[in-house]
């Protein structure tokens, strides 16, 4: 199968999964009526109309675009660190947020600070979109300031570990001073969903994202030469210290801000990335950055559809659907790896 033929299938699943996440739901909708609401059809009852504009489709677009962040952010930090297990969260961006939040949960609600909040027009889930974002920002900072100055990817990554190590002691602590309500809050916004951004959010959410795509996109080339390590890429003119430096603000950039406005999504960013190799047989980065943006959206929105549970009003946590899907992935990473090192051996 041609490299052009695979992406018209992974742009045809993309579309078709996009459809069925309209469409599907506690109430289903026809699919002749969804696609009749999407060409601005007047024909259709408006409860359907409501639903889908208002409620599914700010889903399903979220849905896209955070799973096509993730899986561009999983992609560049695995090329950087030329380790096939790492994950966008690895240097603490994660966890920064998830700090940010449980200071909105659980200390500010905990001081009756939230009538401040209220007054400065930040309350609900802005709050924690707040919070997330300023905790994503701080430790991001902190990490591209060792950036510019450590030569060793090793360094930094050691680095961003115990960052992400404090942030989570820190919100363990937390926690353990923590009432019933706030912990089961916080919780609840580990779990991910993609429900939470509204159409206003999407304004400042959406093109954020486009920028730290477009950027990985723009670096394709020099990711390339990270694939044989730093002193190959300087052997090619790669300025190795700036050009990771970009990377990881790119990859921060989207895996701090899918997080501020979702939550942790777990996986997406380690299985989507391998399950692109597979399927179009490269390493090319020109060719992978695309087509991770569409398989991320394909699996995101398939997540969460599983997530939602068709024809009922249960709601699946998020990342038990998407560590479902990934983990397997990341186990045939592990035993292919360890089968290779035994034929080298």
């Amino acid at each position: 199968m041609s490299q052009s033929l695979k992406f018209s299938t992974l742009a045809l699943t993309l579309a078709v999964v996009f459809v069925l996440e309209l469409s599907l739901g506690s109430v289903m909708i026809p699919l002749k009526t969804v696609i009749s609401i999407l060409a601005g059809g007047q024909d259709s009852g408006e409860s359907w109309r409501q639903i889908i504009l208002l409620f599914r489709l700010p889903r399903a677009v979220t849905a896209i675009l955070a799973g096509a962040a993730l899986g561009v952010a999983g992609l560049e930090m695995q090329t950087l660190f030329r380790n096939p297990l790492v994950e966008p969260y690895i240097l603490g961006v994660s966890s920064g947020a998830s700090l940010g939040v449980a200071l909105v949960v659980m200390v500010t609600d905990g001081l009756g600070w939230n009538l401040l909040l209220e007054r400065a027009g930040i309350m609900g889930s802005t709050a924690l979109v707040v919070a997330a974002t300023l905790g994503s920002l701080a430790v991001l900072s902190v990490v591209l300031s060792f950036a510019r100055k450590v030569e060793s990817n090793i360094t930094l990554l050691i680095v961003g570990l115990m960052f992400g190590y404090i942030a989570s002691s820190l919100v363990s602590i937390m926690m353990q001073f923590s009432v019933e309500h706030q912990m089961q809050r916080f919780i609840t916004w580990t779990f991910g969903s993609f429900g939470s951004v509204t159409w206003q959010q999407m304004e400042i959410f959406a093109p954020t994202l486009a920028v730290g795509i477009l950027l990985a996109w723009i670096l394709a080339k020099p990711l390339n030469a990270f694939l044989l390590g730093d002193g190959y890429a300087r052997s090619m003119g790669v300025n190795v210290r700036r050009v990771r430096f970009w990377i990881i603000a790119s990859s921060a950039l989207l895996a701090g801000t899918v997080t501020a406005y979702c939550g942790p999504i777990a996986f997406l960013g380690i299985a989507v990335p391998h399950l692109c190799r597979l399927l179009l047989k490269t390493s090319d980065h020109r060719t992978l950055v695309p087509a991770v943006v569409l398989m991320g959206a394909t699996l995101a929105l398939f997540a969460d559809r599983v997530a939602m549970v068709p024809g009922s009003q249960i709601a699946l946590p998020l990342n038990a659907v998407t560590s479902l899907i990934g983990a397997p992935v990341v186990v045939a990473v592990i035993l292919k790896r360890r089968h290779v090192m035994e034929a080298g051996a």
